[in-house]
């Protein structure tokens, strides 16, 4: 078996995974089924936080050499948090330096849901999000609520709708500068 053979088996059985057994809050498939390279996906903000009611939807990017390399994970809705670059990208040790084969679709979105509440300063991506979470947590939760109701208002550029069963379609609009590099 080759390697983009071997990377698409681990795909569908990671959406296999996702679709029997989804987190709470989550949901995830690749764009088409026919690519199972691409992925798009929504997280839900966790309840009894700022992040509470918001909605956000991201793209994953995986290479033939999944799972022995990460895929390229981006906020495709707007965010404002201390470890999300301005382009979506998000950094989390999990999908960087500590990556590992065994980590799965399900659980990278599970440790991405948990980083909005718990995000680490220490290695910001957002300098500004970073400080105002260190030096002004009220104004950070300010912002991080208009985040998530803004990210509510983001239907007239992302329609979720299922086109077959157990498959979260995305409709992007007026995303070109969240394309990916390849």
């Amino acid at each position: 078996m080759n390697k983009r053979n071997r990377a698409q088996v681990r795909l569908m059985r990671d959406y296999e995974e996702i679709q029997n057994d989804p987190p709470y809050g989550i949901s995830a498939s690749p764009t088409n089924m026919d690519d199972l390279f691409m992925w798009d996906a929504m997280i839900s903000g966790p309840d009894d936080s700022p992040w509470e009611g918001g909605m956000f939807a991201l793209q994953l990017r995986f290479s033939e050499d999944y799972p022995s390399v990460p895929p390229i994970v981006r906020f495709a809705t707007p965010i404002f948090h201390p470890n999300v670059f301005s382009d979506g990208m998000v950094c989390l040790d999990i999908i960087k330096d500590k990556w590992s084969p065994v980590n799965t679709v399900s659980m990278i979105l599970t440790s991405i849901q948990s980083l909005l509440n718990d995000p680490n300063p220490n290695s910001p991506a957002n300098s500004e999000a970073a400080s105002l979470y260190v030096n002004n947590i009220r104004e950070y939760k300010r912002r991080v609520r208009e985040c998530a109701e803004r990210s509510l208002q983001m239907n007239s550029c992302f329609v979720c709708s299922i086109k077959q069963p157990h498959q979260l379609q995305i409709r992007k609009a007026n995303l070109q500068h969240f394309e990916f590099p390849y």
